[in-house]
C-alpha cells in the first residue's frame, strides 16, 4: 500500500501522486496545488450525488423485485406494468424530438463507418497493437486465419505454403472485384500489370491477361500513390470513405506468386479503438491505477514503447507514423497511421482507495477517471507532440453501466467541472454512452438528451444488457438457457431500438451507432459469414477481438454502405417498447435435467476459467478456453450474464446449492487441465479453499445481493486479498 499525502483534504496514494508530479504534469501549463484544490471541491460537490444516484438504483430494484413477487411470471398486462415503471421513476416521459449538436468530431466518430477495437491499457502490447490497427495487410489476415479454407493442400503449415498463398491472392482478388470493379467485368485475378495512365488527374490502368487494359468502373476511387507516377510501388483506392493500399513487388516472395506483382492488399481497418480502464481491466489499488494511468499517458503522448521477445530476438513496439502519399492532382496526402483512441472509463458503481475523501473514505474511481484521463490527453493538443490522436482536440471519454439519463446528466455535470478546472475550452470531453443497462435502454432518448452536445457514441451488447435483464426481473421467475434468450423478441427490438433512437436524434455526422464483440478469434470465417449483419443494421461501428478480425471485418464496410443503410433505416417504424420490456422468463417451457445440467457447466466453467486469471494474476482479459475448448475473448461482461443466470436458476429452485457447488468443483478440473501448461496458474483442485474458486462461488451464490448485478465489487475484495498474499 502506498504512503498516503494530504492535498486540500484528500487522502492520495504517493503512487498517483508521483505519477501526477513526474509524469503528467511536465508540458502542461498547470500545477499540482491548481489540480487538488479543484478536484478536492469536485469531489465535495459530486461524490454525494454519486452517492444518492446509486441509492435511487437500489431504491428502484427494491420496488421492481416487490412488484414481481406480487405478480410472478410472464406479464401479462404491459400497460399496468409501463405505468408502474412510470410511478417509481424507471421510466422517464419522453420528450420532443431532437438532434445532437456535438462538434468538433473526428472524421472515425462522424463520417467513417468501420470496426472498432477494445483493448485493455494496462497491457501496454494490446494498447500499441489495437492503436497501429488502423491498418492491416489482407493477405496475412486471410493466410493466418480459417478465413480461407485449407483443403486440397493450403494448410496452414508452419513452413510457406505456396499453394496457400495462391489461394489468398485469388481469394484478395474477389475481394477487390467486389470493392475495387473493373469495366467490361474484367477481373482483378485476371490482371498481370497495373500502373497509371500519364494523364492530369491520374488514372488507375490494368492491363489483362488478354492484353486488353480497362480502368475502374468508379475512376475516382483512385486516390493517389507512392513511387514511380506510371508505375508506382503503392496505388492508393477508396471505398465508402475506407482505404486500400495496393503494394506492387516482383521481386517480393508474394508478390512473385500474384501474375499482377502485388505483394500486399492493405486495408484501412481498426477506424477507432477504445482503450479500456474498465471491464477488461483488473485494476483495484493506486499502484494498479497508475499503470492503467501512464500506459494512457504514453499513448496520448506518442511516446508507449514495449519490448518483447519473438522468435528469439528482441522487439521493440511503438506508436506507428502517419502514411504519406501523391494525390493523383499531384498534391502531397497525409492519411491518420493509427486508429482513433477512445478511452473508456469506469462506471458510477466502484471506489478506489487511491484516493481518500476528507472522512478517509475511497471516493468514486469514475471521478477520478474523468480527471487522469483528461490531464494525460492534454498531452494529445501540444504542438510538439510528435504525433496526434484528435485532430478536433476532442477527448472521447467512453461511460460504461449508467442507468438513466438521470446519470447522463451526472457525468456531463462532472466533465463540466473536469473542464473548468483543467480551463479546457466547453465540450472538450466527448461521452459514449453505452447502453447496456435496461434503465438506459428504455429511456435512450433521454439519455441522449442529456449529453446532446458532446455525445459521440452510443452502442449495444448483449452480455452485460442480458446480464441486467436478469437482475432487474430476478423475482419474476427463472429465466431461459442464455441460447434462447438470444432468440426472444426483447433482444432484437433492443437492438433496433438503439440504431431507431440514434437516428432519430440525428447521430450521423456527430457520433458513432456500435455494436457488440466477435468473441472468438480463431474463428474468422464464421465471423465473415455472420458480422455483416452489424453494418446491415445501421451501425457505423462494430466491436472486433484483435487487429486481424479488424482488417477482415473491414472487408464488410466495403460491401456495404452504413451511412446509406442509415438514411433508409429512418423511415422504418420504432421498435417496440413492449417487446424490450418482455423478460425472457422461462414461461411454459420446460427443461429437461439434460439441459439444465449442460446450461450449468458451460456457465460455471465460463465463470471459473476467467475468475482464476482475474483474482491470481490480475488478467482482465484474455482469451478462455470455453468448455468446449473454443477460445473467446473474455472480459467481465462474460462473467456477469453467467453469474446472474446460475443465481436466478438458485433463487427459483431450477437446481440447489449443492448441486450448483459440485458442479463448481468438477469445472475446476477442467480449467486446471486447460491451464496446465500456464507456469504462473495456481490450480484450484483438489482443495477447492483457494481466493480465486471462492470468488467464482462467491458471485453465483451471492449474485442476488450484488447491486445491479454486478461483478465488480466481489471480483475486487477478492483481488486486494490475493494480491495481500
Amino acid at each position: 500500500m502506498s504512503a498516503r499525502i494530504n492535498k486540500y483534504g484528500l487522502g492520495v496514494a504517493e503512487a498517483l501522486d508521483n505519477l501526477l508530479n513526474d509524469e503528467i504534469l511536465p508540458g502542461l501549463d498547470i500545477d499540482a496545488d491548481t489540480i487538488w484544490e479543484g478536484f478536492s471541491r469536485i469531489v465535495r460537490d459530486l461524490a454525494p450525488t454519486n452517492k444518492q444516484l446509486l441509492q435511487l438504483r437500489g431504491d428502484i430494484q427494491t420496488k421492481l423485485d416487490h412488484w414481481h413477487r406480487a405478480n410472478p411470471g410472464l406479464i401479462t398486462d404491459l400497460q399496468a406494468y409501463k405505468k408502474f415503471l412510470l410511478e417509481i421513476g424507471y421510466l422517464v416521459p419522453e420528450g420532443d424530438d431532437f438532434s445532437v449538436t456535438t462538434s468538433q468530431v473526428d472524421e472515425e466518430i462522424a463520417h467513417i463507418a468501420g470496426p472498432q477495437l477494445v483493448v485493455p491499457v494496462n497491457n501496454a502490447r494490446f494498447a500499441l497493437n489495437a492503436a497501429n490497427a488502423r491498418w492491416g495487410s489482407l493477405y496475412d489476415a486471410f493466410y493466418g486465419t480459417d478465413a480461407v479454407s485449407e483443403g486440397d493442400g493450403c494448410e496452414r503449415t508452419p513452413h510457406f505454403n505456396e499453394r496457400r498463398a495462391a489461394k489468398v491472392v485469388a481469394t484478395a482478388a474477389a475481394f477487390l472485384d467486389e470493392a475495387m470493379p473493373l469495366i467490361e467485368g474484367a477481373s482483378h485475378s485476371n490482371v498481370v500489370a497495373y500502373s497509371l495512365a500519364a494523364s492530369s488527374p491520374a488514372a488507375l490502368l490494368a492491363q489483362l491477361t488478354d492484353g486488353q487494359t480497362v480502368g475502374l468502373v468508379s475512376p475516382q476511387q483512385l486516390v493517389g500513390y507512392n513511387g514511380d507516377s506510371v508505375s508506382p510501388e503503392l496505388i492508393l483506392l477508396k471505398n465508402n470513405g475506407l482505404h486500400i493500399e495496393l503494394h506492387i513487388d516482383r521481386e517480393h516472395p508474394i508478390g512473385k506468386q500474384s501474375q499482377s506483382g502485388l505483394k500486399d492488399i492493405v486495408l484501412e481497418s481498426a477506424m477507432s479503438t477504445i482503450q479500456d480502464c474498465e471491464d477488461s481491466v483488473a485494476a483495484v489499488d493506486a499502484e494498479d491505477k497508475a499503470a492503467v494511468y501512464r500506459n494512457w499517458l504514453g499513448l496520448m503522448k506518442g511516446t508507449l514503447e514495449e519490448s518483447f521477445e519473438k522468435n528469439g530476438e528482441t522487439m521493440t513496439r511503438s506508436l506507428n507514423a502517419d502514411r504519406h502519399y501523391t494525390q493523383v492532382n499531384g498534391q502531397p496526402l497525409t492519411l491518420h497511421g493509427r486508429s482513433l483512441l477512445l478511452v473508456r472509463n469506469v462506471g458510477h458503481l466502484m471506489t478506489n482507495d487511491a484516493i481518500l475523501d476528507e472522512d478517509g473514505n475511497p471516493i468514486p474511481e469514475g471521478i477520478m477517471d474523468a480527471l487522469f484521463t483528461t490531464l494525460c490527453a492534454m498531452h494529445d493538443f501540444k504542438d510538439d507532440n510528435p504525433i496526434h490522436n484528435s485532430r478536433q482536440k476532442s477527448i472521447y471519454i467512453v461511460k460504461p453501466k449508467m442507468h438513466g439519463p438521470e446519470e447522463v446528466t451526472f457525468t456531463n455535470e462532472l466533465f463540466e467541472r473536469i473542464e473548468s478546472l483543467l480551463e479546457l475550452p466547453a465540450l472538450t470531453m466527448k461521452i459514449g454512452v453505452m447502453d447496456e443497462e435496461r434503465r438506459t435502454t428504455v429511456n435512450l432518448k433521454e439519455c441522449i438528451r442529456a449529453a446532446k452536445e458532446r455525445l459521440a457514441f452510443i452502442n449495444t451488447g448483449f452480455l452485460d444488457r442480458t446480464g441486467d435483464e436478469i437482475h432487474t426481473s430476478m423475482e419474476a421467475g427463472p429465466v431461459l438457457p442464455k441460447e434462447k434468450i438470444k432468440q426472444q423478441s426483447w433482444i432484437s427490438a433492443y437492438e433496433n431500438w438503439n440504431v431507431d433512437i440514434g437516428l432519430l436524434c440525428g447521430l450521423p455526422g456527430h457520433a458513432q451507432i456500435g455494436k457488440g464483440m466477435w468473441p472468438k478469434p480463431d474463428e474468422m470465417k464464421q465471423m465473415l459469414t455472420t458480422k455483416l449483419a452489424h453494418p446491415q443494421a445501421g451501425a457505423n461501428c462494430a466491436w472486433v477481438p484483435s487487429p486481424t478480425a479488424a482488417t477482415l471485418h473491414a472487408m464488410h464496410y466495403h460491401q456495404f454502405d452504413v451511412f446509406a443503410r442509415q438514411a433508409q433505416l429512418r423511415t422504418r417504424p420504432r421498435a417496440s417498447l413492449d417487446d424490450i420490456l418482455t423478460p425472457p422468463l422461462l414461461g411454459d417451457y420446460q427443461l429437461s435435467e439434460k439441459e439444465i445440467e449442460q446450461e450449468l457447466e458451460n456457465n460455471a466453467q465460463g465463470i471459473l476459467g476467467y475468475v482464476v486469471r482475474w483474482i491470481d494474476q490480475g488478467i482482465g482479459c484474455s482469451k478462455v478456453p470455453d468448455i468446449n475448448d473454443v477460445g473467446l475473448m473474455e472480459d467481465r461482461a462474460t462473467l456477469r450474464i453467467s453469474s446472474q443466470h446460475i443465481a436466478n436458476w438458485l433463487r427459483h429452485g431450477i437446481c440447489s446449492e449443492e448441486h450448483v457447488m459440485t458442479i463448481m468443483q468438477r469445472m475446476a478440473i477442467i480449467v486446471d487441465k486447460q491451464n496446465a501448461q500456464d507456469s504462473n496458474y495456481q490450480p484450484m483442485a483438489p482443495d477447492y479453499d483457494g481466493i480465486a474458486f471462492k470468488s467464482a462461488c462467491a458471485l453465483v451464490f451471492e449474485g442476488c445481493m450484488q447491486p445491479s448485478g454486478y461483478t465488480e465489487p466481489l471480483l475486487h475484495a477478492y483481488r486486494v486479498q490475493a494480491k495481500a498474499g
